[in-house]
C-alpha cells in the first residue's frame, strides 16, 4: 500500500501559497536539510534564498546540495534564532521569511519571533507552517505541538497580522502573517 502523500507537506504545492515573486527575498529559517530550498529557489528566481540553519553539519549539507543542483540564489548561514542578531541578515532585508516545522523545536519563541521580524522589511510576510498534532508519535511529543491559535497570537503579540490560512497537508496548518 504507498503512503497518502496528500497528508504530507510537499513543497512545490505548499510554496505556492507563499507569494514569493521573482526578484524577492527569502529566508528559510531553519532549513534543516533542506526540503523547501529547491521550492523557494526556484519561486525567487532573481532574488535570494537565506537558508538560515543552527546546526553546521546541515549548513554544509545544503552548500553541497545548492551547488549540486546548480541553485545558484541560496546562501546557506549558520544562525541561532534564538540570539538577538543570532540571524546574520540585514534588518527589514527579508520580503519573505519562512518557517517549517521548527517553531515546536524553539524553546524561546518570543525572542526567535522576534529576530526573525528584525530581518523582515515592513509589510513582508513571514509564512509558519507547523504540526497540527503528534500523531502517535509521527510529529513532535503531544507537549512541544504548538496550536493554530497559540502561533497566531504569539506572531499578533510580536508585530505581525494573520492575512490568511492555507491547507498545508493533512498533518500541518499553514498561516500567512504580514509585518506592520
Amino acid at each position: 500500500m504507498s503512503p497518502d502523500t496528500s497528508s504530507f507537506l510537499v513543497p512545490d504545492i505548499v510554496v505556492s501559497h507563499f507569494h514569493i515573486k521573482d526578484g524577492d527575498v527569502v529566508a528559510d529559517f531553519g532549513s534543516g536539510s533542506g526540503h523547501f530550498l529547491r521550492a523557494l529557489s526556484l519561486r525567487a528566481g532573481t532574488g535570494k534564498v537565506y537558508a538560515c540553519e543552527i546546526q553546521k553539519s546541515l549548513v554544509e549539507k545544503i552548500g553541497t546540495l545548492a551547488h549540486a543542483e546548480q541553485l545558484t540564489n541560496i546562501f546557506p548561514l549558520w544562525c541561532d534564532l534564538e540570539e538577538p542578531n543570532g540571524l546574520k541578515i540585514a534588518n527589514d532585508s527579508v520580503d519573505v521569511g519562512v518557517l517549517v516545522n521548527t517553531l515546536f523545536q524553539v524553546e524561546d519563541k518570543e525572542t526567535a519571533i522576534k529576530e526573525m521580524s528584525r530581518t523582515i522589511h515592513v509589510g513582508g510576510r513571514l509564512i509558519v507552517i507547523d504540526w497540527t498534532d503528534s500523531f502517535g508519535g509521527l510529529g513532535p511529543h503531544t507537549d512541544h505541538v504548538i496550536t493554530l491559535d497559540a502561533a497566531t497570537a504569539l506572531c499578533e503579540s510580536l508585530g505581525f497580522v494573520l492575512e490568511q490560512n492555507f491547507p498545508a497537508g493533512g498533518h500541518h496548518y499553514g498561516l500567512v502573517f504580514r509585518k506592520v
